[in-house]
């Protein structure tokens, strides 16, 4: 059993803002159901420019629907910028913390959140980066995604990269490549 926040298990049990919105400003859809974990995110701008409302829609465990309604909740009422600003620690934070074996959720909801901004910002509507290299195809994770959970967080292991992205979590053939890739970000910051 996970050890889990009295604030991670309410957003679990009464999740906030779930559903979809009419005609939203932004919207996308990251992760996959053929790994386990999907999400929905859209938001809808006021007049005065701030997220208005937010809504999503997830396939995910517990953590996932946590870190999902966690992130409704701090960007209502941000501008575009304050909201991409949001890192997945500090969806993390403010449930009180995460395993480490979900922070992929919290990832999962920075990543909607920002393909949500983008879309809008482009007027396109791509649910995923399709110019990005693959690094992970079980979980069909990005090089790029690897490369910014692994400085955003100073991670320094494979099994932290893992537990941040899923990536190596499948087949495995791609650990060598993560572990080059902590090689080069990590010997860059000594």
């Amino acid at each position: 059993m996970w050890n889990y926040s009295e604030k991670m298990m309410d957003h679990f049990r009464n999740p906030r803002n779930v559903g979809k919105l009419d005609n939203p400003d932004g919207e996308a859809t990251v992760g996959s159901l053929a790994c386990g974990d999907a999400l929905k995110f859209q938001f809808k701008l006021g007049a005065d420019g701030k997220i208005a409302e937010a809504k999503f829609q997830t396939f995910g465990c517990a953590s996932a629907i946590a870190s999902s309604s966690a992130l409704t909740e701090m960007v209502i009422g941000k501008t575009l910028e304050e909201a991409a600003k949001i890192t997945n620690q500090d969806i993390a934070d403010y449930l009180g913390g995460l395993p480490p074996q979900k922070m992929h959720c919290s990832v999962m909801g920075r990543e909607a959140m920002e393909a949500a901004i983008k879309n809008y910002r482009t007027g396109q509507n791509q649910d995923k980066n399709l110019e990005e290299t693959i690094l992970c195809t079980c979980y069909n994770v990005s090089e790029n995604e690897v490369r910014r959970v692994i400085t955003e967080n100073s991670l320094t292991s494979v099994e932290e990269v893992t537990n941040f992205t899923k990536a190596g979590g499948g087949c495995g053939r791609c650990k060598g490549k993560i572990q080059a890739i902590l090689n080069e970000i990590n010997g860059a910051r000594q």
